[in-house]
């Protein structure tokens, strides 16, 4: 009989609980590394075998110290698989990984996941479309790029995740001033051409270096627009078989062979600019955040949590098979709320399969076989949404805010 396999799971914040409850139905015995701070956390604790946690002072740990940690438990416990639950900690795994000699992601393939610069250097030299850049590093490469690129321009982390930290600049005179605020800290950062446009996002499942699912949707205001000028968030599946569905399916099959995932998840954005062609703008070894999970899972039944699991707790020799998806249309909004608790039954269309339960939020997701439908209510919604419950609050500027 084999012995069931060890999966430690890395999450500095609190997420993943479909992917720990999917993981221990397998059978696997479920490690949690994650930080002390959310100790008391409400994490699905029947589905954890063993929890250990680390001091999270600004949100950073020690990593020689998780190194030594880990080492120190591989001791007695055999550990089979190294996942991270969150976009902050896909270089934390992989660092295990490469340390451990366990299969998987290690650092250099991890860098493509989290490093901006390298996964546009990469997605660049595979022929994709790319909005013009150029690294924060020699002075005098970033004079040329201003002299040969019209602005206006986004400085951004290289290693930060969504639209934390990002800064939309008009010329060099309000450059330089912003390098010099940054100072030690310019190099990791990049400047890049501002692109107007809709954004798309492909959720993707790849095993063993295929793509095995993959779906299209397109933001209703782009992600940037909508964290630092307050909107409320929206997103849509795309057309299925419509040119840009088409056009964004095959440019991601292109730019995940390239950055080599071989098995995993992946939330990859998109860029539709005024021209008509599609620029890449970014990736990621994860799931989506925003619940785009659960939009995913209203269009095809799929829950990509869930479906990671399952491929991580697979055998080598196991062949990982996806259920045909549903081929329905969802749409997810979501917005801050100026009540603590905000009355969502007014919204009592049959289409409306979730509802967001968080603290001063509002949110819910629409799904239906037809795409004109979900169109129709998620435009009436969105303009409710303002008028019952909108609210903003100030763009974060660091993962502590």
């Amino acid at each position: 009989m084999r012995r069931p396999l060890t999966v430690l799971c890395i999450a500095s914040y609190r997420k993943g609980d479909r992917f720990l409850v999917a993981a221990k139905k397998t059978g696997a015995k479920v490690l949690l590394l994650t930080s002390e701070s959310l100790r008391e956390s409400d994490w699905p604790r029947e589905s954890i075998d063993e929890m250990y946690f680390m001091p999270d002072n600004d949100k950073r740990w020690d990593m020689p110290n998780v190194i030594k940690g880990v080492s120190w438990l591989a001791r007695t416990v055999k550990i089979d698989r190294v996942v991270a639950l969150d976009d902050f900690d896909v270089e934390k795994a992989a660092a295990i990984r490469e340390h451990l000699r366990l299969a998987g992601m290690g650092d250099s393939t991890a860098r493509y996941f989290r490093d901006k610069l390298a996964m546009r250097t990469k997605a660049r030299e595979a022929g994709l479309a790319v909005p013009d850049f150029v690294p924060i590093l020699n002075h005098d490469d970033i004079r040329d790029f201003l002299k040969r690129t019209a602005g206006p321009y986004v400085l951004k982390p290289r290693s930060l995740a969504a639209a934390i930290g990002i800064r939309k600049i008009a010329g060099g005179e309000e450059l330089w001033p912003a390098l010099d605020e940054l100072g030690d800290e310019q190099s990791f950062y990049l400047l890049e051409r501002f692109v107007a446009g809709d954004v798309y996002h492909v959720d993707s499942i790849v095993a063993d270096n295929r793509v095995r699912f993959a779906v299209a949707s397109r933001y209703g205001t782009p992600p940037l627009e909508t964290a630092q000028e307050g909107r409320v968030f929206t997103t849509m599946t795309v057309r299925r078989r419509s040119p840009d569905e088409r056009a964004l399916l095959s440019l991601n099959l292109k730019l995940l062979k390239s950055l080599g995932l071989r098995h995993g998840v992946s939330h990859t954005e998109f860029i539709k600019g005024r021209n008509g062609t599609f620029y890449f703008l970014e990736t990621s070894a994860r799931v989506g955040g925003a619940h785009i999970v659960d939009l995913v899972e209203a269009a095809t039944g799929l829950n990509l949590w869930s479906e990671w699991a399952r491929l991580e707790c697979r055998r080598e020799s196991d062949r990982y098979l996806v259920t045909a998806p549903r081929k329905h249309y969802a749409g997810l909004l979501i917005s801050l709320a100026r009540q603590e608790a905000p009355d969502l039954a007014a919204y009592d269309a049959p289409e409306v399969v979730w509802r967001l339960v968080k603290t001063h939020h509002a949110g819910l997701i629409l799904a239906a076989p037809k795409l004109e439908r979900v169109e129709k209510l998620v435009a009436e919604y969105r303009d409710r949404f303002y008028t019952d419950f909108f609210a903003t609050a100030p763009a974060r500027t660091t993962v502590s805010d």
